[in-house]
């Protein structure tokens, strides 16, 4: 499996991306897929997460500015956007194909990273 984490960028703050996650060498679409974040200087932290049937997790700060959705490709979308969003995303695969949460230790795969950045 390999993940490519793509839609980074700069953006002002209120604005939007949306990020996508593929697999090069198969679809996931018998794994739960996650996105996570690090800030500079900060520890990683979970964004959001949805099992192969569906069934998602977002973390608080996110929760009804952001929306993962997947087909073939898993993406996040991102709104309303605050300078504190800035970060680098990455991408994982879970190991099993439910929503596999905010716990890392779940993903087996992760993805090179995409860089968010929000200006204020």
């Amino acid at each position: 499996v390999q993940l490519q984490a793509s839609g980074g960028g700069l953006v002002q703050s209120g604005g939007s991306l949306r990020l996508s996650c593929s697999d090069s060498k198969r679809t996931f679409s018998n794994n739960g897929v996650g996105w996570f974040r690090q800030a500079p200087g900060k520890e990683r932290e979970f964004v959001a997460s949805i099992g192969y049937r569906g069934g998602m997790t977002y973390a608080d700060s996110v929760k009804g500015r952001f929306t993962i959705s997947r087909d073939n490709t898993v993406y996040l979308q991102m709104n309303s956007l605050k300078p504190e969003d800035t970060a680098v995303y990455y991408c994982a695969s879970c190991r099993y194909s439910s929503n596999c949460g905010n716990d890392p230790t779940l993903y087996a795969y992760w993805g090179q990273g995409t860089l968010v950045t929000v200006s204020s």
